[in-house]
């Protein structure tokens, strides 16, 4: 794959908490802070899927991700927000440590890894998270933590700005095979 031909996404994705997202529809006012592990859940196996089709690693454009980068992105997504809640609830305003998605795409070579192995720790890291959350306990859903860049997050916010993210990336797959095959 060639990492090099993505462009990097610097959009500050905070306002999904705020609005419904135009293009994958993820409204965060209409889950519940219960619904986050069975969505969590729901999405993993939507990539599980994913990956057992033939042409996973095989970007559909060179400036797109191929549904295998997405699903190792997913994967490190759920490994990531697992660390994060588990300080929110450990320690009081935690700041996370600053990750670079697109240089952990490089550094890891997520277009060369094998999809069965990823669809495998993608299930199992979707899994941590989700018993991670559901045992939030009901007072401390408003525990705070902080990104790098200082956007500041409930246990209630990160975990819906969580999903938006898997959710946005199953879109983004989706769409992309949409566009590959209509006729020109």
């Amino acid at each position: 794959m060639n990492a090099e031909t993505i462009v990097p996404d610097t959009k500050d994705w905070t306002w999904v908490l705020d609005r419904s997202c135009p293009e994958c529809g993820f409204d965060a006012s209409s889950v519940t802070v219960d619904r986050i592990p069975a969505v969590i859940r729901d999405n993993a196996t939507t990539w599980e899927a994913v990956l057992t089709l033939g042409d996973a690693a095989s970007r559909s454009v060179p400036t797109t991700w191929s549904p295998l980068e997405y699903a190792c992105h997913v994967r490190d997504v759920h490994r990531i927000f697992d660390v994060r809640v588990a300080m929110m609830l450990d320690e009081v305003d935690p700041r996370f440590p600053n990750w670079d998605q697109d240089e952990a795409a490089v550094e890891e070579g997520y277009g060369e890894q094998v999809p069965a192995t990823v669809a495998t720790d993608l299930l199992d890291a979707a899994e941590r998270v989700a018993e991670r959350y559901e045992s939030v306990p009901p007072g401390a859903w408003s525990r705070r933590g902080f990104r790098s860049n200082g956007s500041e997050f409930t246990i209630e916010t990160i975990g819906l700005y969580h999903l938006h993210d898997i959710v946005h990336h199953a879109w983004d797959v989706r769409a992309a095979a949409e566009r590959a095959t209509r006729p020109a």
